[in-house]
């Protein structure tokens, strides 16, 4: 590390001035910014009930300015990573060697891709960079935990003296091929999935429901409210823990509004269903949806075809509506490649799980080619 900086972690964002740590990411990416960080850990989203233990690593000159930080968190389970590693877990649990705690790098319980090494950009240079992992690993080795993951990561991994394992997985995202209207983007579809789509807005119309976008800024406590029972309604449907609290949307509602938009689905005078987006450069980010009623076409148009007209609309290049989902492929959204880097203390399990990621590569190449034949549109995209 640069003689200048000095580094150290801490546990709570509240220790660290929000425009500095803003500075860092420029507030382009909504998931690292302060506010969003910090309403986590203020609102009961982290600590033991989610096991997400703040130990953010910060980098600072000889005046104290902030120059670095890493989004950092020990883990004692792997639970809100959307990035798998249950096996190796399992796998050194059979050893009868610890997996837990590890450290990792990321925004909590969100799938989407962005920055991880936070570098003010007057400083920003590869051997930074290095130097910044090179220290986050030594963190690691000092917390005696078994492994440390960026998470999510867009950052090129710049030269470092220790092996980082690349893992590559897959998601659906929409790209903005200039288009004008909705209807611009439909011609590009072929007429199967022009048909479909179309059929699944006009049975939303039919159905009597009308849909609302409210700015974060202009929702009301009660459509928060309304939202939240909405959030917490799908985590139950499929017996999963809803981590983020009501306070936790309202606070960054106040803090961040203007990169959020509340999606409400009336039927009548009655919400029946919501949806919940955040706003980055060029990036619009799908989080969370639920409803009280079900009706066909209306998960599609809260979750996919409202955030398409938005990008539409406000002339945004690109569109992550989540993790997962095929289904996703029929309505514009085709399969891109996700990165993660992983450092593992045991040699021994390095170089296995190292072999492992090689196959795994392999295998979405493959399984990317395979879905990209699926593809709705009737002329390729440029790839991305």
């Amino acid at each position: 590390m640069s003689e200048t900086l000095t580094a150290h972690t801490i546990d709570s964002l509240d220790n660290i001035d929000a425009a500095a740590w803003n500075k860092l990411t420029a507030s382009e990416y909504p998931f690292l910014r302060h506010e969003f960080l910090a309403a986590l850990e203020r609102q009961h989203c982290l600590g033991q009930n989610t096991g997400w233990m703040p130990q953010h690593l910060v980098f600072e000159d000889k005046q104290h300015y902030l120059i670095a930080a890493l989004p950092m968190y020990l883990k004692h389970n792997s639970f809100g990573e959307f990035v798998f590693d249950w096996t190796w877990a399992e796998a050194y649990h059979r050893n009868s060697i610890p997996y837990y705690p590890k450290l990792v790098v990321a925004a909590p319980f969100t799938p989407a891709t962005g920055p991880r090494i936070l570098i003010a950009k007057e400083h920003n240079s590869n051997d930074l960079q290095s130097s910044v992992i090179d220290t986050a690993i030594e963190v690691a080795k000092n917390l005696n935990v078994s492994s440390l993951h960026w998470l999510f990561t867009q950052n090129p991994s710049p030269p470092s003296e220790h092996s980082l394992l690349h893992r590559v997985g897959c998601q659906f995202h929409w790209h903005n091929r200039n288009y004008y209207i909705f209807d611009d983007f439909l011609s590009d579809l072929t007429s199967k999935k022009r048909k479909q789509i179309k059929r699944e807005r006009r049975q939303v119309a039919d159905a009597g429901i009308r849909i609302k976008r409210v700015p974060g800024l202009e929702a009301t406590r009660d459509q928060w409210q309304t939202f939240y029972k909405h959030y917490c309604s799908t985590f139950a449907e499929y017996g999963n823990y809803p981590a983020l609290t009501l306070g936790f949307f309202t606070e960054i509602a106040a803090t961040m509004g203007e990169q959020i938009m509340l999606l409400l689905a009336y039927r009548g005078n009655s919400v029946v269903a919501s949806s919940y987006f955040l706003i980055g450069k060029n990036v619009l980010y799908g989080r969370y949806w639920g409803c009280s009623e079900k009706h066909p076409g209306l998960h599609f148009e809260a979750c996919y075809y409202q955030g398409i007209e938005y990008c539409i609309e406000h002339h945004l290049e690109h569109f992550e509506p989540g993790a997962q989902g095929e289904h996703k492929i029929s309505r514009g959204f085709l399969p891109t490649k996700t990165r993660s880097l992983h450092w593992i203390l045991n040699e021994q399990f390095s170089a296995a799980i190292a072999k492992f990621l090689t196959r795994e590569a392999d295998q979405m190449e493959l399984y990317i080619k395979e879905l990209d034949k699926h593809s709705p549109y009737k002329s390729a995209p440029n790839p991305c």
